[in-house]
């Protein structure tokens, strides 16, 4: 069943895919991927992930025609993998960024805008409206990229992978060297392409931003598939029910208690929901900009 933005038509289907890499006689020495199956569709954001040596970069490279399987069938936006034309439509921040180290960000911008054949002004006009999108802060678009760092490099290089406004978008380890308040913005982009229609793949060892931001995902263990599906229900405790309510007083919760246990069924537990890491985080950056020199927290005040 399709999600809202989201469609029937796939945009990458991939039937049996193994990889199979050979040493310098010929013979097999690593098998990165076996018996691969993935159906991704129009406007979805998936998330592919696994340990090192999964077979996650070799499954991207495998879409890009960079690397040509072993068995399998490839067939992306329409087209084989092999097709070096179907790249024109997709966008592909790697790993680690290649990038010219002694280019600005705008002349990066409007070399990759080159090699698409971009005319001049549409090339300006692109290259302004993505580093407003991956908030490049403005003084640092006049520098030189070995001067960025990390984070920064990251942010040129989605902009980068953005440059010819690709119908499908691929992005490994995409928050890699990004503070939270980056981390959260390269959310949000992510989010933001989805909702403008684009079909986003992505690898991440930050299950965090996976649970943010994918609709589907799969895990890949050893080169095989060993889970796939919507990431609501995949977290789901199939055994387990939880009740939210509103401020409970002790003889409310010791009467449910005993209505659970009359049921036959225990209470595992009883407690305050909380926020996680980032929530707490982004809340405190935010309110200690619009009210400077306040302190948020005072110690001691939890009563422990």
């Amino acid at each position: 069943m399709s999600q809202p933005g989201q469609s029937n038509e796939s945009v990458i289907e991939v039937r049996n895919l193994t990889k199979v890499y050979r040493d310098f006689w010929g013979r097999p020495k690593v098998r990165a991927l076996n018996a691969l199956s993935l159906d991704i569709k129009k406007g979805e954001v998936f998330g592919l992930l696994g340990p090192n040596g999964s077979g996650k970069t070799t499954t991207l490279k495998l879409l890009l025609g960079l690397l040509f399987p072993t068995e399998g069938d490839i067939t992306i936006l329409g087209k084989p993998a092999a097709d070096v034309s179907k790249n024109e439509r997709i966008g592909y921040l790697p790993e680690e960024s290649y990038l010219y180290r002694f280019l600005n960000a705008h002349e990066t911008l409007d070399f990759y805008g080159r090699l698409f054949k971009m005319p001049a002004s549409v090339r300006k006009e692109r290259a302004e409206k993505l580093l407003d999108m991956v908030k490049l802060a403005p003084q640092a678009r006049r520098r030189q990229l070995k001067e960025y760092s990390k984070g920064m490099t990251r942010r040129i290089g989605v902009a980068q992978a953005l440059i010819n406004d690709p119908d499908l978008v691929m992005l490994d380890e995409p928050t890699s060297g990004l503070d939270p308040l980056g981390n959260r913005d390269m959310k949000d982009l992510i989010l933001d392409l989805k909702k403008q229609g684009k079909t986003v793949l992505m690898c991440s060892h930050l299950l965090a931003d996976v649970q943010d931001v994918c609709d589907r995902i799969a895990i890949l263990y050893g080169g095989e598939l060993k889970v796939m599906g919507r990431v609501d229900e995949l977290l789901k405790a199939q055994d387990e029910t939880q009740i939210l309510s509103s401020k409970l007083s002790p003889e409310a919760i010791r009467d449910i208690e005993a209505v659970i246990k009359k049921h036959g069924a225990n209470v595992l537990k009883v407690d305050q929901p909380t926020a996680n890491l980032e929530d707490l985080f982004l809340k405190t950056v935010q309110e200690s900009r619009e009210r400077p020199g306040h302190r948020l927290v005072q110690e001691g005040k939890s009563g422990a």
